[in-house]
């Protein structure tokens, strides 16, 4: 017994699996390249860089110039953006101007204390620094002074990392803002290098985020996009495939062709269908055979008879006088159409009941529509238009049959019109096409024409010697031959029918 998945389920895990796939991605690009979580992994990672650098040249230029206020107005110009260099420890403006601080910026500001120490209340001075002359606390600063702690490392990079962990992002205050700081490396205050940072003030995060450099952002979401989608295409095409072949059966299923099947290699709600469709069309090609086969065991019964009764009507008309010749005449008309639709049920039967593909031979096109046209209906002018070289794979009897019914429909219905009959290569395969300019037919026929018994209107009746069976005839011998008819109306007026047939080597 195979276990089937419906398609709910199938959507679903894939869902789910592209959410994990999408965490994962996020959790690499917040996580893994930086270490901080948030709002700070946006500013710490490649994002921030810009920001970074915009600080670095900053520190550089208020090193090189007195003109602290110069130097800020290098910083990108917006109205909607306030910088300020503030000092890490005392939290002093020494450039620039912000805002009143919030108490969560001034507590990123700070250094953090040394371990197992408190940090130091708020207000309060810092501790006296060790890199200035111990009883001289006007002396300059010792040229062997060691670097602020926050920024002395002996590791390679360390000052880059450092660098990147003082880079903060939130949003806090009354009223609520955005705050950027940004750790710059140490500027000369009083003759000593301090600890200081580029601290962004700003009401809306759009003109925020024009500092950093959203490119690995977009990266990644581009990333995401096209994984995503590679993702999600095996089972997009699966289904879409699947749909197009359901498509395709039910419409040869729906034009006749009851021998189509559909794959059912898929376990879920359309392999299920699949195995449906299959099994209507089995129960409508056993049907369809069924009723041939009846139709065919009635006309076969039915040729004797008749073939008896028109020899006797020809016996009494040889016998009797002249008072009964018009009478025995309408039953000599009417046994005879009787015979003719008796012809016709055999051969729609014969030919609906032969195997596909049974006796195909190359069969030459021209000499054949020329042999039809002087059988059938030599009376109306006929123009065949086909190379002498064109050949089709087909069984010659049931061509002929088919062409002969499409002859004597137009000579029956479009007396004195014109016929035209030609054929040309199409992609491997001949398409023969026969052409009357007569009426043609009402255009919500054209859908049903082909069918057993179908007449297209009230002048098409029994009464002028129409069954229904010609069109019927028409494609059930195409079919046998391995080919397609299609049916139309032309323009301005007339009738067509378009036979494609497998061109002969």
């Amino acid at each position: 017994m195979h276990v089937r998945f419906p398609l709910s389920l199938k959507v679903s895990l894939w869902l789910v699996l592209n959410l994990l796939l999408v965490a994962a991605l996020a959790a690499c690009v917040l996580f893994v390249t930086s270490d901080a979580s948030g709002l700070d992994a946006l500013v710490r990672g490649p994002a921030g860089e810009r920001a970074q650098a915009a600080a670095n040249l900053l520190a550089a230029e208020l090193r090189a110039t007195d003109d602290a206020t110069a130097a800020v107005a290098h910083l990108p110009l917006s109205d909607q953006l306030d910088y300020a260099v503030v000092a890490n420890e005392s939290g002093e403006t020494r450039a620039g101007h912000a805002p009143e601080l919030p108490r969560e910026v001034i507590a990123l500001l700070r250094p953090p204390p040394p371990l197992g120490l408190p940090p130091p209340p708020p207000g309060s001075r810092p501790p006296p620094r060790h890199d200035r002359d111990e009883f001289h606390d006007d002396a300059p600063p010792r040229d062997d002074a060691a670097p602020p702690p926050d920024l002395r490392s002996d590791r390679p990079g360390a000052n880059a990392r450092n660098l990147a962990r003082g880079r903060h992002l939130f949003h806090v205050g009354e009223p609520a803002a955005w705050w950027l700081i940004v750790r710059m490396p140490p500027v000369d205050h009083n003759g000593r290098p301090e600890p200081v940072s580029l601290v962004v003030h700003s009401s809306s995060l759009r003109a925020l985020l024009g500092l950093l450099d959203l490119t690995p952002w977009f990266l990644t979401a581009a990333g995401v996009l096209v994984v995503s989608i590679l993702f999600w295409l095996p089972l997009v095409r699966g289904i879409s495939r699947a749909l197009r072949q359901l498509g395709a059966a039910t419409e040869r299923i729906a034009s006749g062709d009851f021998t189509t099947r559909v794959p059912t290699r898929r376990r879920d709600e359309l392999g299920h269908l699949g195995e449906s469709v299959n099994r209507m069309a089995a129960r409508l090609e056993t049907q369809a055979q069924g009723q041939k086969r009846f139709l065919g065991d009635v006309a076969h019964e039915l040729g004797s008879p008749l073939g008896r009764l028109q020899v006797a009507v020809e016996i009494l008309e040889q016998r009797t006088g002249a008072a009964a010749t018009a009478p025995l005449g309408d039953v000599r008309d009417e046994v005879q159409h009787m015979s003719q639709l008796v012809n016709e049920l055999m051969a729609f039967t014969q030919a609906g009941l032969r195997p596909r593909a049974a006796s195909l031979a190359p069969v030459e096109l021209a000499p054949l529509l020329q042999r039809v046209h002087m059988r059938e209906a030599p009376a109306i002018v006929c123009r065949v238009e086909v190379a002498p070289s064109l050949r089709v794979l087909a069984d010659a009897r049931l061509l002929e049959r088919a062409v002969a019914n499409l002859l004597r429909n137009a000579a029956r219905y479009a007396p004195g019109s014109h016929v035209f009959l030609s054929a040309a290569p199409d992609d491997g395969h001949i398409k023969l096409i026969v052409e009357d300019d007569g009426p043609g037919v009402p255009p919500e026929a054209l859908a049903r024409l082909g069918e057993p018994f179908f007449r297209p209107d009230e002048a098409r009746s029994a009464d002028t010697g129409g069954s229904g069976l010609g069109l019927a005839i028409v494609r059930s011998s195409i079919a046998a031959c391995g080919g397609n008819v299609r049916f139309f109306n032309r323009t301005p007026h007339g009738f067509g029918a378009e036979i494609q047939l497998a061109r002969a080597p």
